[in-house]
């Protein structure tokens, strides 16, 4: 917390808690909402669902560019400000993308909307600045996993909105959703600055600081290994279950409501283990099921047929891996550099979407199977992250090894 701020009520903590999960809904809901209107939106503007997949890697790309500055310049003038700006930018956005009737203006409003929507980055800054200890830990597991469980819900919710209110249904929730936020953070946040800011003309030094940090930078790719193993599979999961399988758009968004119970294992388990066992031990804890569950996707595609369960079974595995180490990971990562928060949140963020959009993107361009190369991807990422595990563990107990930058 701020230096000098009293601690928050019981009362105060419900709120944050409850504007910390709005925001991660927000930060999800523009993406997959859409996955069931590529169809509807190929047609309207006259274009392939391929075009319209290029909306939502330029809106990632919109989000990472926001982010970059919105991270340090919380930490100089305040996180209440930016996200209420921020939240105004991405309704602007998505008003922009109800309106037009051009395909290249509606890429432009999902790049202003996107840029918007970088302000929710500050979330974990936010809970940095907000909670300690145990309950801070306790509340980045849920945010994981309400990640999961909304990145799962979303598309059988755009399949109601698109049935309902036709494509740009989703787009006037999201600005209901997002006024709503907006009223909360208003009269909810203080507006107060971080304590330790540094110099205002120099935002971006903070980020040599924290990138040449070796345990930051590993920590973060921990994260990001995890959540790349989950990212790939939903970017693929239309290819897999509509394009292969020709399930129908509503048995895909049940398919994957499915996969966000795996969200609500993992995460009662990865709250269970905080209590019993060390955030290393979560780590390789978690860590180890996404290795095995890239084993027995190898095995299932090389002695089965593909099918729904032969999918599903080691998705789900993988994902209460991916609950159980993000948050143990982002934890050690976000405890380094208390004093900027909001340019470790989104270092940390950027390397995410980095790595997420990159590997995803390999995976689905990949001759060889989809399921098979799911499997590897599993295995290689796990594996790479272990290393790096046992490499912090290893610096940290040589009593030659200074931490920080080698």
């Amino acid at each position: 917390m701020d230096e000098g701020r009293s601690e928050p009520t019981v009362k105060q903590r419900r709120g944050a808690v409850s504007l910390l999960l709005a925001m991660v809904l927000l930060g999800v809901f523009p993406l997959d909402v859409l996955l069931p209107s590529f169809p509807a939106l190929a047609e309207h503007f006259r274009s392939t669902p391929a075009d319209i997949a290029l909306s939502i890697s330029l809106f990632a790309v919109g989000i990472a560019a926001s982010q970059l500055l919105i991270g340090p310049l919380s930490d100089v003038i305040g996180r209440k400000g930016l996200l209420l700006a921020g939240i105004a930018v991405s309704m602007l956005g998505a008003v922009g993308c109800i309106l037009t009737t051009d395909y290249v203006h509606f890429l432009l409003f999902r790049v202003i909307q996107a840029l918007g929507c970088g302000c929710f980055v500050l979330s974990q800054a936010l809970v940095q600045d907000l909670f300690k200890g145990e309950e801070r830990d306790r509340l980045r597991i849920l945010m994981v996993t309400a990640t999961g469980i909304f990145i799962s819900v979303s598309p059988l919710a755009g399949t109601f909105l698109q049935a309902t209110l036709d494509w740009q249904g989703s787009f006037w929730v999201f600005i209901a959703l997002a006024g709503t936020v907006l009223l909360k953070a208003c009269f909810f946040l203080e507006n107060t600055r971080p304590a330790a800011t540094g110099a205002r003309s120099n935002i971006f030094q903070p980020y040599r600081r924290v990138l040449c940090h070796f345990d930051f930078l590993s920590y973060w790719l921990i994260s990001a290994f995890a959540f790349a193993c989950h990212f790939s599979f939903i970017v693929i999961s239309p290819l897999i279950f509509m394009d292969q399988l020709q399930l129908s758009t509503y048995d895909f968004s049940l398919i994957l409501l499915v996969y966000g119970g795996a969200y609500i294992v993992g995460g009662s388990v990865a709250m269970l283990l905080g209590k019993r066992i060390s955030t290393g031990h979560q780590i390789i804890s978690g860590l180890s099921l996404i290795l095995l569950s890239g084993l027995i996707m190898l095995y299932f595609s090389n002695h089965f047929k593909l099918s729904p369960i032969t999918v599903l079974v080691p998705m789900l595995i993988c994902t209460a891996g991916t609950t159980i180490a993000r948050p143990a990971a982002t934890s050690k990562a976000m405890s380094l550099f208390p004093e900027n928060a909001g340019t470790s949140a989104s270092a940390g963020s950027t390397v995410i979407f980095i790595c997420g959009g990159l590997i995803s993107a390999l995976i689905s361009l990949s001759p060889a199977t989809l399921q098979s190369t799911l499997g590897y991807s599993f295995i290689i990422l796990s594996s790479v992250a272990l290393v790096l595990n046992s490499r912090i563990n290893r610096r940290a107990k040589s009593p030659t090894t200074s931490p920080g930058v080698e």
